[in-house]
């Protein structure tokens, strides 16, 4: 249920309708917008008078949320989360770039590629230290050395690290060095890690399932909201369909279609979707377009001798021409893209 507040409403009103649901024992998220103050409740809506509290004063209106995610909907927060990990702004006008090595090999491996990265504007120093592969004679990841190995090179670089948890068991572990964690694909729909995640105060990025539907996608991130942790990242990485041109279909219409959905920021992972670096760049600049809130991509510094998804890596070369290019589109689309008039 949503309590839209009249503009210019006294706080004191605000603050009485808070307590009143409150005390009926549900949720509140206060969101405070532009234009005017949004209450979202969550919960047993049953215990609330709504018809005399729509007559309270500072109430505009109340509307009921019929969709199964309630705290992602768009309804809660109409103007988009907007929050910060660490320096790094995520919200409506901002663009984030992620990038690194599909897999943590080597502190040598991983320092090369963040000095390339970051010199081309990446903030985000991605890296798989723990790797979900699907036959398990592949490699595995560093695991808990990797993590170490991502901290250190990503503090030299003044970067974030953005890294895979893929266990509860390894969540004390990994949040310990990571400053985003990415909850990949294959655990999109491990509701137990993502309530786990949701009771924890690092930001997350969920990576949409390959078959899952975008309400689905939706009802993950709600895992995590619905814990408290409210800093939450969508990321698009492709679909698994018929075609085998690519690695994945890559959803590209799934960006607006997410920020009519949802508040949250919506990021692109053009490298799993594609398979292919050559593949990477066009994919990047359509994401752009579509107006997503920033780009994931894997960078290595050698791809030939990658030790997983060589094929899908770009070169630090490749990488810096790309981010001139996403520079330039962006520039050209304008600060308030893809924001648009009513007519």
């Amino acid at each position: 249920m949503i309590i839209v507040i009249k503009p210019d409403s006294r706080q004191e009103d605000i603050d009485r309708i808070v307590k009143l649901v409150e005390d009926s024992e549900l949720r509140v998220h206060v969101s405070d917008g532009r234009e005017r103050t949004i209450i979202g409740v969550v919960g047993d809506k049953s215990r609330l008078n709504i018809e005399g509290m729509s007559r309270m004063p500072g109430v505009e209106k109340i509307l009921p949320v019929t969709e199964s995610y309630k705290l992602a909907n768009r309804r809660f927060n109409p103007d988009g989360s907007r929050f910060k990990v660490g320096d790094v702004q995520f919200g409506p006008g901002e663009f984030v770039m992620m990038a690194g090595p599909c897999a943590v090999e080597s502190e040598e491996q991983v320092e090369a590629t963040a000095a390339a990265v970051s010199a081309a504007g990446a903030t985000i120093l991605r890296g798989g230290a723990y790797k979900p592969r699907t036959s398990p004679y592949s490699f595995q990841g560093l695991e808990h050395e990797g993590l170490k190995i991502l901290r250190r090179v990503a503090d030299r670089h003044g970067m974030l690290v953005l890294s895979e948890i893929m266990s509860e068991e390894d969540l004390d572990d990994v949040c310990e060095y990571v400053d985003i964690l990415q909850v990949g694909a294959r655990n999109a729909q491990n509701f137990r890690l993502l309530s786990a995640i949701g009771r924890c105060d690092k930001a997350v990025m969920i990576k949409r399932g390959m078959s899952q539907t975008i309400d689905e996608f939706l009802g993950s991130a709600e895992y995590v909201l619905n814990g408290g942790n409210q800093r939450v990242i969508l990321c698009e990485r492709g679909m698994r369909t018929f075609e085998d041109a690519t690695r994945f279909t890559l959803d590209i219409s799934a960006v607006p279609v997410l920020h009519e959905k949802t508040h949250l920021p919506v990021i692109i992972d053009p490298s799993h979707a594609a398979g292919k670096a050559s593949l990477s760049p066009s994919l990047s600049l359509a994401a752009v377009a579509a107006g997503a809130d920033g780009l994931v991509i894997e960078v290595h510094p050698d791809p030939p001798t990658a030790l997983s998804d060589a094929a899908q890596q770009l070169t630090p070369k490749a990488y810096k021409n790309l981010a001139s290019r996403i520079n330039a589109l962006r520039t050209t689309l304008g600060p308030d893209y893809p924001v648009l008039e009513e007519e």
